[in-house]
């Protein structure tokens, strides 16, 4: 099992840079894939970005492609979602999640472990 805590959300203009972190606990960290993922209100929480065990591989929604990077330190168990130009619309709460199978996964239903989120607000 594997406890996941996020942390580096908060209030940013549009056109803003944040960096999220996933720290994770328990098993060996590079045995996880590893997703992010976000939910607006009123909205059903939707895919942002995904990293195979290594890192070799990345997956990102189209919305946020070019703009955000998904990279980890397996050997600081963290994983990391660096988000430029930010939007308006990209506000929601951030959720990181793991996984002990292998490749990439791109739905909710491919991970087994989430953090609580962490909230990112893009004003106008």
């Amino acid at each position: 099992q594997v406890q996941l805590v996020e942390s580096g959300g908060g209030l940013v203009q549009a056109g803003g840079s944040l960096r999220l972190s996933c720290a994770a606990s328990g098993r060996t960290f590079s045995s996880y894939r590893m997703g992010w993922f976000r939910q607006a209100p009123g909205k059903e929480r939707e895919f942002v970005a995904a990293i195979s065990r290594s890192g070799g591989s990345t997956y990102y929604a189209n919305s946020v492609k070019g703009r955000f990077t998904i990279s980890r330190d397996n050997a600081k168990n963290t994983v990391y979602l660096q988000m430029n130009s930010l939007k308006p619309e990209d506000t929601a709460v951030y959720y990181c999640a793991a996984d002990d199978n292998i490749g990439i996964g791109v739905q909710a239903f491919d991970y087994r472990y989430w953090g609580q989120g962490t909230q990112v607000t893009v004003s106008s």
